[in-house]
Protein backbone atom coordinates (compact mmCIF):
# COMPACT_ATOMS: atom_id res chain seq x y z
CA UNK A 1 0.00 0.00 0.00
CA UNK A 2 2.84 2.36 0.83
CA UNK A 3 4.51 1.68 -2.54
CA UNK A 4 1.21 2.29 -4.32
CA UNK A 5 0.81 5.63 -2.55
CA UNK A 6 4.37 6.63 -3.48
CA UNK A 7 3.77 5.69 -7.12
CA UNK A 8 0.57 7.75 -7.16
CA UNK A 9 2.34 10.78 -5.72
CA UNK A 10 5.15 10.44 -8.24
CA UNK A 11 2.59 11.11 -10.98
CA UNK A 12 1.32 14.23 -9.24
CA UNK A 13 0.29 16.84 -11.84
CA UNK A 14 -1.32 19.62 -9.82
CA UNK A 15 -2.06 20.54 -6.24
CA UNK A 16 -4.70 22.95 -5.01
CA UNK A 17 -4.30 24.75 -1.69
CA UNK A 18 -7.25 26.25 0.15
CA UNK A 19 -5.47 28.82 2.33
CA UNK A 20 -6.87 29.38 5.81
CA UNK A 21 -5.72 31.39 8.77
CA UNK A 22 -4.08 28.49 10.59
CA UNK A 23 -4.98 25.42 8.50
CA UNK A 24 -4.43 24.60 4.82
CA UNK A 25 -6.46 21.99 2.91
CA UNK A 26 -4.57 20.29 0.06
CA UNK A 27 -5.95 18.23 -2.84
CA UNK A 28 -3.76 16.81 -5.63
CA UNK A 29 -4.48 15.28 -9.06
CA UNK A 30 -2.29 12.84 -10.97
CA UNK A 31 -1.75 12.91 -14.72
CA UNK A 32 -4.95 10.88 -15.25
CA UNK A 33 -7.06 13.42 -13.34
CA UNK A 34 -7.55 11.22 -10.28
CA UNK A 35 -7.30 12.52 -6.72
CA UNK A 36 -4.14 11.07 -5.16
CA UNK A 37 -3.60 13.60 -2.36
CA UNK A 38 -6.12 14.85 0.19
CA UNK A 39 -4.71 16.32 3.36
CA UNK A 40 -5.17 18.99 6.03
CA UNK A 41 -2.02 20.59 7.39
CA UNK A 42 -1.07 23.36 9.79
CA UNK A 43 0.36 26.57 8.33
CA UNK A 44 3.72 25.93 9.98
CA UNK A 45 3.93 22.51 8.29
CA UNK A 46 3.73 23.96 4.77
CA UNK A 47 7.41 23.62 3.86
CA UNK A 48 7.95 20.20 5.46
CA UNK A 49 4.88 18.83 3.68
CA UNK A 50 5.77 20.11 0.21
CA UNK A 51 9.44 19.17 0.48
CA UNK A 52 8.30 15.53 0.34
CA UNK A 53 6.10 16.02 -2.75
CA UNK A 54 7.27 15.81 -6.37
CA UNK A 55 7.57 19.15 -8.16
CA UNK A 56 4.37 20.06 -9.98
CA UNK A 57 1.87 22.88 -10.54
CA UNK A 58 0.49 24.37 -7.32
CA UNK A 59 -2.58 26.57 -7.47
CA UNK A 60 -4.08 28.85 -4.84
CA UNK A 61 -6.74 31.55 -4.75
CA UNK A 62 -5.68 35.19 -4.67
CA UNK A 63 -6.15 36.09 -1.00
CA UNK A 64 -4.24 37.15 2.08
CA UNK A 65 -0.80 35.49 2.27
CA UNK A 66 -1.19 33.96 -1.22
CA UNK A 67 1.91 35.82 -2.46
CA UNK A 68 3.90 34.64 0.56
CA UNK A 69 2.84 31.01 0.04
CA UNK A 70 3.58 31.28 -3.68
CA UNK A 71 7.05 32.69 -3.05
CA UNK A 72 7.81 29.98 -0.49
CA UNK A 73 6.77 27.12 -2.78
CA UNK A 74 8.46 28.60 -5.84
CA UNK A 75 11.74 28.59 -3.92
CA UNK A 76 11.23 24.85 -3.41
CA UNK A 77 10.94 24.37 -7.18
CA UNK A 78 7.15 24.28 -7.65
CA UNK A 79 5.34 26.11 -10.45
CA UNK A 80 2.88 28.31 -8.58
CA UNK A 81 -0.28 29.90 -9.95
CA UNK A 82 -2.34 32.48 -8.07
CA UNK A 83 -5.88 32.33 -9.44
CA UNK A 84 -8.67 34.90 -8.94
CA UNK A 85 -11.48 33.41 -6.86
CA UNK A 86 -14.11 34.04 -9.54
CA UNK A 87 -12.19 31.75 -11.94
CA UNK A 88 -12.14 28.81 -9.51
CA UNK A 89 -15.82 29.00 -8.58
CA UNK A 90 -17.11 27.23 -11.76
CA UNK A 91 -14.97 24.18 -10.89
CA UNK A 92 -16.52 23.62 -7.45
CA UNK A 93 -18.45 20.34 -7.29
CA UNK A 94 -21.14 19.77 -4.69
CA UNK A 95 -21.53 22.03 -1.72
CA UNK A 96 -18.91 24.42 -0.47
CA UNK A 97 -16.30 23.09 1.92
CA UNK A 98 -12.54 23.42 2.21
CA UNK A 99 -11.70 20.16 0.40
CA UNK A 100 -14.07 20.94 -2.48
CA UNK A 101 -12.52 24.41 -2.77
CA UNK A 102 -9.00 22.92 -2.87
CA UNK A 103 -10.12 20.40 -5.51
CA UNK A 104 -11.59 23.20 -7.65
CA UNK A 105 -8.34 25.19 -7.36
CA UNK A 106 -6.25 22.16 -8.39
CA UNK A 107 -8.47 21.61 -11.44
CA UNK A 108 -8.44 25.27 -12.42
CA UNK A 109 -4.63 25.39 -12.14
CA UNK A 110 -4.36 22.86 -14.99
CA UNK A 111 -6.13 25.15 -17.49
CA UNK A 112 -3.42 26.59 -19.77
CA UNK A 113 -5.43 29.62 -20.89
CA UNK A 114 -6.49 30.73 -17.41
CA UNK A 115 -5.33 34.25 -16.53
CA UNK A 116 -3.49 34.21 -13.22
CA UNK A 117 -2.38 36.91 -10.80
CA UNK A 118 1.30 37.81 -10.99
CA UNK A 119 3.24 37.15 -7.81
CA UNK A 120 4.12 40.39 -6.03
CA UNK A 121 7.57 41.13 -4.67
CA UNK A 122 8.06 42.17 -1.06
CA UNK A 123 8.63 45.77 -2.22
CA UNK A 124 5.28 45.76 -4.03
CA UNK A 125 3.53 44.38 -0.96
CA UNK A 126 5.11 47.08 1.22
CA UNK A 127 4.04 49.82 -1.18
CA UNK A 128 0.55 48.35 -1.44
CA UNK A 129 0.30 48.33 2.36
CA UNK A 130 1.20 52.03 2.47
CA UNK A 131 -1.59 52.83 0.02
CA UNK A 132 -4.10 50.76 1.99
CA UNK A 133 -3.16 52.55 5.21
CA UNK A 134 -3.48 55.94 3.54
CA UNK A 135 -6.84 55.01 2.01
CA UNK A 136 -8.16 53.91 5.42
CA UNK A 137 -6.95 57.14 7.06
CA UNK A 138 -8.58 59.28 4.37
CA UNK A 139 -11.82 57.37 4.83
CA UNK A 140 -11.69 57.87 8.60
CA UNK A 141 -11.02 61.59 8.17
CA UNK A 142 -14.03 61.93 5.89
CA UNK A 143 -16.17 60.07 8.43
CA UNK A 144 -14.94 62.35 11.23
CA UNK A 145 -15.74 65.49 9.24
CA UNK A 146 -19.19 64.17 8.38
CA UNK A 147 -19.85 63.36 12.03
CA UNK A 148 -18.94 66.91 13.07
CA UNK A 149 -21.35 68.25 10.44
CA UNK A 150 -24.07 65.86 11.62
CA UNK A 151 -23.76 67.00 15.25
CA UNK A 152 -23.90 70.65 14.16
CA UNK A 153 -26.99 70.01 12.05
CA UNK A 154 -28.66 68.43 15.08
CA UNK A 155 -28.15 71.81 16.77
CA UNK A 156 -29.70 73.56 13.76
CA UNK A 157 -26.35 74.77 12.36
CA UNK A 158 -25.28 74.16 8.75
CA UNK A 159 -21.83 74.88 7.37
CA UNK A 160 -20.75 75.56 3.80
CA UNK A 161 -19.64 72.50 1.83
CA UNK A 162 -15.95 71.64 2.04
CA UNK A 163 -13.48 70.70 4.76
CA UNK A 164 -11.71 74.07 4.51
CA UNK A 165 -14.91 76.00 5.24
CA UNK A 166 -15.70 73.80 8.24
CA UNK A 167 -12.19 74.12 9.66
CA UNK A 168 -12.23 77.92 9.40
CA UNK A 169 -15.67 78.41 10.92
CA UNK A 170 -15.86 75.64 13.54
CA UNK A 171 -14.48 77.46 16.59
CA UNK A 172 -16.29 80.67 15.67
CA UNK A 173 -19.53 78.67 15.64
CA UNK A 174 -18.79 77.08 19.01
CA UNK A 175 -18.04 80.50 20.50
CA UNK A 176 -20.94 82.41 18.99
CA UNK A 177 -23.51 79.66 19.60
CA UNK A 178 -22.40 78.63 23.07
CA UNK A 179 -25.86 79.50 24.40
CA UNK A 180 -27.41 76.99 21.97
CA UNK A 181 -24.75 74.26 22.12
CA UNK A 182 -24.31 72.47 25.44
CA UNK A 183 -20.89 72.25 27.06
CA UNK A 184 -20.86 68.48 26.64
CA UNK A 185 -21.66 68.67 22.92
CA UNK A 186 -18.99 71.34 22.49
CA UNK A 187 -16.41 69.05 24.14
CA UNK A 188 -17.45 66.16 21.86
CA UNK A 189 -17.02 68.31 18.75
CA UNK A 190 -13.64 69.63 19.93
CA UNK A 191 -12.52 66.01 20.53
CA UNK A 192 -13.55 65.09 16.99
CA UNK A 193 -11.61 68.08 15.68
CA UNK A 194 -8.50 66.84 17.50
CA UNK A 195 -9.01 63.44 15.84
CA UNK A 196 -9.23 65.30 12.53
CA UNK A 197 -5.90 67.02 13.13
CA UNK A 198 -4.24 63.72 14.10
CA UNK A 199 -5.55 62.07 10.93
CA UNK A 200 -4.23 64.99 8.87
CA UNK A 201 -0.76 64.43 10.33
CA UNK A 202 -0.87 60.66 9.67
CA UNK A 203 -2.09 61.16 6.10
CA UNK A 204 0.61 63.73 5.42
CA UNK A 205 3.39 61.53 6.82
CA UNK A 206 2.17 58.51 4.81
CA UNK A 207 1.87 60.62 1.65
CA UNK A 208 5.40 61.97 2.17
CA UNK A 209 6.73 58.41 2.49
CA UNK A 210 4.96 57.42 -0.74
CA UNK A 211 6.35 60.50 -2.49
CA UNK A 212 9.87 59.65 -1.27
CA UNK A 213 9.55 56.15 -2.73
CA UNK A 214 8.35 57.56 -6.06
CA UNK A 215 11.46 59.73 -6.33
CA UNK A 216 13.75 56.70 -6.04
CA UNK A 217 11.78 54.44 -8.41
CA UNK A 218 12.55 54.83 -12.14
CA UNK A 219 9.19 53.38 -13.23
CA UNK A 220 7.36 55.90 -11.06
CA UNK A 221 9.36 58.75 -12.53
CA UNK A 222 8.41 57.68 -16.05
CA UNK A 223 4.76 57.30 -15.09
CA UNK A 224 4.72 60.82 -13.66
CA UNK A 225 5.50 62.16 -17.13
CA UNK A 226 1.90 61.29 -18.05
CA UNK A 227 -0.49 64.24 -17.49
CA UNK A 228 -2.50 63.94 -14.29
CA UNK A 229 -0.30 61.22 -12.77
CA UNK A 230 1.68 62.02 -9.64
CA UNK A 231 3.35 60.07 -6.82
CA UNK A 232 0.11 58.50 -5.55
CA UNK A 233 -1.07 57.02 -8.87
CA UNK A 234 2.40 56.04 -10.06
CA UNK A 235 3.30 54.13 -6.90
CA UNK A 236 -0.17 52.54 -6.69
CA UNK A 237 0.18 51.31 -10.26
CA UNK A 238 3.67 49.89 -9.70
CA UNK A 239 2.45 48.19 -6.52
CA UNK A 240 -0.52 46.67 -8.37
CA UNK A 241 0.97 45.47 -11.67
CA UNK A 242 4.75 45.84 -11.41
CA UNK A 243 6.01 46.46 -14.94
CA UNK A 244 2.68 45.55 -16.56
CA UNK A 245 3.78 42.21 -18.04
CA UNK A 246 0.50 40.61 -16.97
CA UNK A 247 -1.31 42.48 -19.77
CA UNK A 248 -0.74 42.11 -23.51
CA UNK A 249 -1.93 45.62 -24.38
CA UNK A 250 -3.19 48.83 -22.83
CA UNK A 251 -6.83 48.04 -23.48
CA UNK A 252 -6.47 44.88 -21.35
CA UNK A 253 -5.24 47.03 -18.48
CA UNK A 254 -8.18 49.43 -18.98
CA UNK A 255 -10.56 46.47 -18.93
CA UNK A 256 -8.94 45.16 -15.73
CA UNK A 257 -9.53 48.55 -14.12
CA UNK A 258 -13.20 48.37 -15.09
CA UNK A 259 -13.08 51.46 -17.33
CA UNK A 260 -14.62 49.77 -20.39
CA UNK A 261 -18.33 49.20 -21.16
CA UNK A 262 -20.00 46.15 -19.68
CA UNK A 263 -20.68 43.66 -22.48
CA UNK A 264 -23.73 41.40 -22.73
CA UNK A 265 -23.69 40.26 -26.35
CA UNK A 266 -25.61 37.36 -27.80
CA UNK A 267 -26.75 36.15 -31.20
CA UNK A 268 -24.00 38.10 -32.94
CA UNK A 269 -25.45 41.39 -31.66
CA UNK A 270 -23.08 43.46 -29.50
CA UNK A 271 -24.77 44.99 -26.47
CA UNK A 272 -22.70 47.46 -24.42
CA UNK A 273 -23.78 49.11 -21.17
CA UNK A 274 -22.18 51.16 -18.45
CA UNK A 275 -18.57 50.62 -17.40
CA UNK A 276 -17.94 47.20 -15.89
CA UNK A 277 -16.27 48.48 -12.67
CA UNK A 278 -14.26 45.27 -12.44
CA UNK A 279 -10.74 44.96 -11.09
CA UNK A 280 -9.05 47.49 -8.84
CA UNK A 281 -11.56 50.02 -7.50
CA UNK A 282 -8.77 52.02 -5.83
CA UNK A 283 -6.75 52.50 -9.03
CA UNK A 284 -9.90 53.18 -11.07
CA UNK A 285 -10.91 55.94 -8.67
CA UNK A 286 -7.45 57.52 -8.84
CA UNK A 287 -7.45 57.59 -12.66
CA UNK A 288 -10.93 59.13 -12.76
CA UNK A 289 -9.80 61.79 -10.28
CA UNK A 290 -6.76 62.51 -12.48
CA UNK A 291 -9.07 62.87 -15.48
CA UNK A 292 -11.25 65.37 -13.61
CA UNK A 293 -8.16 67.42 -12.73
CA UNK A 294 -7.16 67.61 -16.41
CA UNK A 295 -10.70 68.57 -17.45
CA UNK A 296 -10.63 71.49 -14.99
CA UNK A 297 -7.82 73.12 -17.02
CA UNK A 298 -8.91 73.24 -20.69
CA UNK A 299 -6.26 75.88 -21.45
CA UNK A 300 -3.61 73.13 -21.06
CA UNK A 301 -5.22 70.60 -23.41
CA UNK A 302 -3.27 71.76 -26.45
CA UNK A 303 -0.02 70.79 -24.72
CA UNK A 304 -0.89 67.07 -24.79
CA UNK A 305 -0.66 64.71 -27.75
CA UNK A 306 -4.30 63.73 -27.09
CA UNK A 307 -5.39 67.38 -26.81
CA UNK A 308 -7.23 67.47 -30.14
CA UNK A 309 -9.12 64.28 -29.26
CA UNK A 310 -10.06 65.76 -25.89
CA UNK A 311 -11.35 68.98 -27.43
CA UNK A 312 -13.52 67.12 -29.94
CA UNK A 313 -14.80 64.67 -27.31
CA UNK A 314 -15.73 67.50 -24.94
CA UNK A 315 -18.18 68.83 -27.52
CA UNK A 316 -20.19 65.62 -27.79
CA UNK A 317 -19.86 63.95 -24.35
CA UNK A 318 -21.27 64.66 -20.92
CA UNK A 319 -18.53 65.69 -18.48
CA UNK A 320 -18.78 62.48 -16.42
CA UNK A 321 -18.68 60.28 -19.50
CA UNK A 322 -15.78 62.33 -20.82
CA UNK A 323 -13.90 61.92 -17.53
CA UNK A 324 -14.31 58.13 -17.72
CA UNK A 325 -13.14 58.04 -21.35
CA UNK A 326 -10.14 60.19 -20.47
CA UNK A 327 -9.35 57.99 -17.46
CA UNK A 328 -9.31 54.96 -19.76
CA UNK A 329 -6.98 56.76 -22.17
CA UNK A 330 -4.65 57.79 -19.32
CA UNK A 331 -4.59 54.20 -18.04
CA UNK A 332 -3.66 52.85 -21.47
CA UNK A 333 -0.94 55.48 -21.88
CA UNK A 334 0.39 54.72 -18.40
CA UNK A 335 0.57 50.99 -19.17
CA UNK A 336 2.49 51.71 -22.39
CA UNK A 337 4.94 53.95 -20.51
CA UNK A 338 5.44 51.32 -17.83
CA UNK A 339 5.78 48.38 -20.23
CA UNK A 340 8.08 50.06 -22.77
CA UNK A 341 10.21 51.92 -20.24
CA UNK A 342 9.88 55.28 -22.03
CA UNK A 343 8.54 58.56 -20.73
CA UNK A 344 5.30 59.93 -22.20
CA UNK A 345 5.76 61.78 -25.51
CA UNK A 346 9.52 61.21 -25.28
CA UNK A 347 9.97 61.03 -29.07
CA UNK A 348 7.81 64.09 -29.59
CA UNK A 349 9.92 66.08 -27.11
CA UNK A 350 13.16 65.04 -28.85
CA UNK A 351 11.85 66.13 -32.27
CA UNK A 352 10.71 69.48 -30.87
CA UNK A 353 14.08 70.00 -29.22
CA UNK A 354 15.84 69.38 -32.50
Amino acid sequence: MANTAKQSLSALASVGIDIGKNVFHIVGFDTDGKIVLRRKIKRLALMTTFEKLPRCIVGMEACLSAHFVSRTLRQLGFETRIIPAKYTKPFVKGQKNDYNDAEAIAEAALRPNLRCVREKTQEQLDLQALHRVRSRLVSRRTATINQIRAFLIEQGITVQTGAHALRNSLFAILKNRQDEISARMSDIIVGLYEDWLWLDERIESTSNEIELISKGEANCQRLMSVPGIGPIISTAMVAAIGTGEAFDRGRDFGAWLGLVPRQYSTGGKPILGRISKRGSKYLRTLFVQAAHVILMRPHNWHKFSFGSWLEQASQRMHKNKLATALANKLARIAWSVLRNGKAFDANRIEVTAI
